[in-house]
C-alpha cells in the first residue's frame, strides 16, 4: 500500500500549512483574529456568562493556536523521527502511521469546533470585518480540514492496525 503513506504526507502538508500560517494571526491578535473570537465570545456570553465569554474572546485564539501548533508537530514528528533514526540518535520511534493517525484525529476536532462556530454564531459562514468578505474561505478551509483529518486518522489507524 504506497499510496497511503503518499496520500497522508499530502494532507499532512496541507494542515501543517494552514495551521502553521494561521499562528501569527492567533498570536499577535490581528484585527481579524480579535473580530473572529470577539464575535463568538460574545454569542458564548448569552449561553455560558460573561466569564466564559470574556475568557474565549480574550484567550480563545491562543488556546486554538496552540492546539494547532500541538497538532502540527504530532503530525509533522515521523519526519523528524526518520531524521533522528538515520543520524543514529533514535532507534526506536512511533510509527508514520500512528503519529498521523493522532494527528488526523487532533486536526479533525479542531477544525469540528471551527465550522461548529461558523455554522450556529453570528460569525456565519462568510465572515464580514470591517467591510471586506473572506468569501468563505475560513469555513470552507476548516471543512476541509475536518474531513481529510478525519480520512487520515481513519486510514493510518487501521494500516496501524494491521501491521
Amino acid at each position: 500500500m504506497k499510496l497511503l503513506p503518499i496520500f497522508s504526507w499530502a494532507v499532512v502538508i496541507w494542515v501543517a500549512k494552514v495551521f502553521l500560517l494561521s499562528l501569527p494571526y492567533k498570536f499577535t491578535l490581528h484585527p481579524d483574529t480579535q473580530h473572529i473570537f470577539g464575535t463568538i465570545g460574545a454569542w458564548m456570553q448569552g449561553f455560558l456568562g460573561n466569564t466564559i465569554g470574556s475568557l474565549f474572546a480574550n484567550y480563545g485564539s491562543y488556546a486554538v493556536g496552540g492546539v494547532e501548533l500541538i497538532t502540527s508537530l504530532v503530525l509533522l514528528s515521523p519526519a523528524l523521527f526518520w531524521v533522528l533514526k538515520k543520524v543514529g540518535i533514535l532507534s526506536c520511534a512511533p510509527s508514520r502511521a500512528l503519529m498521523h493517525a493522532i494527528g488526523g484525529l487532533m486536526a479533525s476536532a479542531v477544525m469540528a469546533g471551527a465550522a461548529f462556530f461558523h455554522l450556529f454564531t453570528p460569525l456565519g459562514i462568510e465572515v464580514i470585518h470591517e467591510g471586506k468578505s473572506d468569501g468563505g474561505s475560513l469555513f470552507y478551509t476548516a471543512v476541509s480540514i475536518l474531513i481529510l483529518g478525519f480520512i487520515l486518522f481513519v486510514t493510518n489507524y487501521r494500516n496501524y492496525k494491521n501491521k
